[in-house]
C-alpha cells in the first residue's frame, strides 16, 4: 500500500466516490480551480469537470442551504467549509433543515451531507482559525460528527460518511494534515510514511462510524481522545512512563461508549482530553457518562485535560494548547490518585 499524508489519504477518498458514485458532488469555498485552502481537493476539478467539482460563493449559510436541496434531489454533496471557526453561519441550515429532513418529512426524505472542514489549532491560527466546535454539534439529533487522527482512518471513515443517508460533519485536524504531531511546540511533523496508519489503499474500503479503537493498550489509567491529541497522548504516556490505554474516539455523535467503558472498568482511572475550551466541552459529557456507567470500577476523579474557556490565543497558544508538557502532568495527577 502506498504511504499518504492525511491530505493525500481524503483526496483519494473523493477521487473514489466521484469515481464510484455519479451523484457525489464537491464544493466550499476555492473548493474548485485552486483544490481548497489547503490542498484536499486538488486535482479533482480537472479531472471530473465543473459540474462535479467547484467553487462556492463565501457564504456558508448558502453552502450548507445547497447541500440540503441538493441532497433532497438524489446527490451526494460534499461541503467544504474553509475553517471550523467559519461553520457559524451555516449552523441554522444545518440544526433546522439539515439534521431534520429524514425526520420531518417520516423518511420520505434523507439528507446525506457530509460538511468537511479543516479544524483544530497547533498552527498559529489564532482566534479565527483555530477553533475546535465539534460539541455544539453533537448536541444535535440527527447529525453525525468525525474527526478521524490518521490518513487510513481518514480515508475509509470520510467513504463510509458520504455513502450513509444521515448527515456527517467531518472535522479534519489540519495540525496533522501532512504527520503526526508529538504536541511538543515546533516540533516537526513525523512522516507518515513511517506511522503504521499512513499506509492507505488506493482503491474503495470503509472505515465504520461511530466505533473507537484502542490504539495503545494499558492497565495504569485510560485516556479517551480525538484528532490531534490522539498522537499526543501516545508520545506523553511514552515519554513519562506511563502504562496508559489510549483510546482515539474516532466518532463523537454517536460514541463507542461499549469501548470505553470496558476499558475504564479494566484501570479504574481516566483522563478526557479535547482542544476546545473546558465549560461543557465534549469531555464534559464523557465524564458525565463514565461516572454513570463505572462509578465503582472509579479509583479517582475523571480527569479533564482541555483547552481554557477563553478565545484561542495567538501569542500564547501553547500555553492553550495541551501539549505533552499538560498531558505528561496530567497522567501523573490521575495515577498517583488515591
Amino acid at each position: 500500500m502506498p504511504a499518504m499524508n492525511m491530505l493525500q489519504a481524503l483526496n483519494s477518498a473523493m477521487d473514489v466516490l466521484l469515481d464510484k458514485h455519479p451523484e457525489t458532488v464537491i464544493f466550499g469555498e476555492d473548493s474548485g480551480y485552486f483544490g481548497g485552502v489547503f490542498g484536499a481537493t486538488q486535482g479533482l476539478q480537472k479531472k471530473y469537470g465543473l459540474d462535479r467539482v467547484f467553487d462556492a460563493p463565501i457564504n456558508e449559510a448558502a453552502i450548507a442551504a445547497m447541500a440540503i436541496g441538493m441532497a433532497a434531489k438524489g446527490l451526494k454533496p460534499i461541503a467544504e467549509i474553509q475553517f471550523a471557526d467559519y461553520i457559524f453561519p451555516a449552523f441554522d441550515q444545518i440544526i433546522s433543515e439539515m439534521s431534520r429532513l429524514r425526520y420531518r418529512s417520516a423518511g420520505q426524505f434523507v439528507s446525506p451531507v457530509v460538511v468537511r472542514s479543516p479544524w483544530g489549532g497547533g498552527i498559529r491560527g489564532g482566534q479565527t482559525h483555530s477553533m475546535s466546535p465539534e460539541a455544539f454539534f453533537t448536541h444535535i439529533p440527527g447529525v453525525k460528527v468525525a474527526v478521524p487522527s490518521n490518513p487510513y482512518d481518514a480515508k475509509g471513515m470520510l467513504i463510509a460518511a458520504s455513502e450513509g443517508d444521515d448527515p456527517v460533519i467531518f472535522f479534519e485536524p489540519k495540525r496533522i494534515y501532512n504527520g503526526p504531531f508529538d504536541g511538543v511546540p515546533d516540533a516537526p511533523l513525523s512522516s507518515w510514511a513511517k506511522h503504521p496508519k499512513g499506509e492507505v489503499p488506493e482503491g474503495h474500503y470503509r472505515v465504520e462510524l461511530g466505533k473507537a479503537e484502542i490504539v495503545r493498550e494499558g492497565e495504569a489509567c485510560t485516556v479517551v481522545t480525538y484528532g490531534t491529541l490522539v498522537h499526543v497522548a501516545v508520545n506523553a504516556a511514552e515519554k513519562a512512563g506511563i502504562d496508559a490505554e489510549i483510546i482515539d474516539l474516532k466518532t463523537l455523535a454517536p460514541y463507542d461508549i461499549e469501548t470505553i467503558v470496558a476499558s475504564v472498568n479494566k484501570t479504574g482511572r481516566v483522563v478526557v482530553a479535547h482542544e476546545a475550551p473546558r465549560t461543557s466541552g465534549f469531555g464534559a459529557e464523557l465524564a458525565a457518562q463514565i461516572q454513570e456507567e463505572c462509578f465503582y470500577a472509579l479509583e479517582a476523579p475523571v480527569f479533564r485535560l482541555t483547552g481554557w474557556d477563553t478565545p484561542y490565543p495567538h501569542a500564547h497558544e501553547w500555553a492553550y494548547f495541551p501539549g505533552q508538557a499538560r498531558f505528561i502532568r496530567a497522567l501523573q495527577t490521575v495515577t498517583e490518585a488515591r
